[in-house]
């Protein structure tokens, strides 16, 4: 049986995990003796919250290594229309249930609370593992309890958008706002901070307009005298992405806005363009391969003239990116290479292939053995097409405090790490004693 959405339809059917304890005095590290499915838990996203799933779900075994598992569980969300989540739990068997494969899939309301989420990722969780516990050949782990819907509301929820008349037609909006002023004896610094969006989405469109607006004020009292910087920058981004099939899209991307730290007192942009993913688009929680291109007009006029010396113009750019990322047993890995270019020059029309920027961004994280991973992150740019640097030059204050951009030729970043755990395999116990201490799982785990 396939539980697909399966609070979406609590209505009709619901139910609760009830685990109770098993054949006691047995040991744990003995595999003849093991009465517990052994399960590895592996997530990327939101509500990562391993303490609060074992301390909810005691009847199966947590390790901390997949090679000892039973079953391999996989978490991944991805942000639903209504400003939600939605999780997919994977669950992969392991020695002696190679060929097991299940899923199940939860979905949170934007308004749920952290309790709320957690809870329902509790509880699809509980019935994924149960079933495989069945399945794998455990017995008496849980039991499973009808609810009375006349009696309970407890899992009461949003049904779709064809069973009730949604009086906002599936938009949400959102507004943030947010103020800071800190200092110290010689510096202080304030910042106003101001967003809004709104969002439509559906299985054919997809649908954001947002706009933002940020003013910073700072003041640093130097040796040769005080240093004082005030700008505001805003912008206004509308998104339309339209499901052609089931591996097509097209969009069209605008923008209007003033980025000082660009040298750009204004600017707007037009770029439409398609997308197309080797895989189909429900396969993206756990891998995607993309290709995308876009093509379009830009204008800017600059606070200050170019090195080129323009105050104002209008260009055609071009981009293009393919995106692949991955997320499977052994690890997860990404990357993308991505390339622009203007394409007339403004005055002649002619075309342009000498500005132009190429970059390339790369990250693996792969289980070698057991308890011994690795991971390398890397990114590497070349810069050919800052036509909107100042011809005055940037000062010593500014390239400090990144105030402005400076002239480069590339860009790169690298970063290797590993991590190498041994000692118990058994993660089940959770104590909630100082929380915040450096060593230990805190709340944000």
């Amino acid at each position: 049986m396939q539980f697909v959405h399966w609070l979406a339809r609590a209505a009709r059917c619901s139910f609760v995990v009830l685990a109770f304890s098993v054949i006691a005095g047995q040991s744990p590290t003995d595999a003849s003796a093991q009465s517990r499915p052994r399960v590895f838990f592996d997530c990327d996203g939101r509500d990562c919250n391993s303490q609060y799933y074992r301390t909810e779900i005691t009847w199966v075994d947590w390790v901390n290594d997949r090679q000892v598992s039973d079953v391999h569980l996989i978490m991944t969300s991805l942000g639903t229309g209504a400003g939600g989540m939605e999780y997919q739990l994977d669950f992969l068997g392991r020695e002696g249930q190679d060929e097991y494969v299940d899923n199940m899939r939860y979905q949170a309301l934007s308004s749920d609370t952290d309790i709320e989420r957690l809870d329902g990722v509790t509880h699809a969780m509980a019935i994924g593992l149960a079933r495989f516990a069945t399945v794998a050949g455990f017995q008496r782990l849980a039991t499973v309890t009808g609810v009375d819907l006349e009696e309970s509301s407890a899992f009461d929820r949003v049904v779709s958008s064809q069973e009730v008349e949604d009086p906002w037609d599936l938009w949400v909006f959102r507004v943030n706002g947010n103020y800071n002023v800190d200092g110290e004896s010689r510096r202080k610094s304030k910042n106003m901070f101001g967003s809004f969006s709104a969002t439509r989405i559906s299985p054919t469109w997809k649908l954001n307009f947002s706009t933002n607006v940020n003013s910073r004020e700072q003041e640093f009292e130097l040796e040769q005298g005080t240093f004082t910087d005030t700008r505001t920058d805003w912008g206004v981004r509308p998104w339309l992405v339209y499901s052609l099939a089931d591996h097509w899209s097209l969009a069209v991307r605008g923008e209007v806005a003033r980025q000082p730290r660009f040298n750009q007192e204004f600017r707007w942009e037009v770029t439409p363009g398609f997308e197309y993913s080797f895989f189909t688009y429900e396969e993206a929680t756990r891998k995607a391969l993309t290709f995308s291109y876009r093509i379009g007009p830009a204008h800017r006029r600059y606070i200050e003239e170019t090195l080129y010396g323009e105050s104002s113009e209008t260009r055609w750019e071009q981009s293009a990116e393919i995106d692949l990322s991955a997320r499977q047993p052994w690890g997860e890995t990404g990357a993308s290479i991505s390339a622009s270019n203007f394409l007339f020059m403004p005055d002649t029309q002619e075309y342009d292939d000498g500005l132009y920027s190429i970059n390339l961004r790369g990250d693996i994280d792969f289980r070698i053995v057991r308890g011994f991973s690795i991971r390398l992150d890397g990114n590497i740019g070349w810069v050919q097409d800052q036509i909107y640097l100042s011809s005055g030059g940037v000062t010593d204050e500014e390239a400090l405090l990144r105030l402005q951009q400076l002239e480069t030729d590339f860009e790169y970043g690298v970063s290797l790490g590993f991590s190498f755990q041994f000692g118990s395999i058994f993660n089940n116990v959770v104590n909630n004693r100082f929380r915040n201490a450096q060593g230990f799982s805190g709340r944000f785990r």
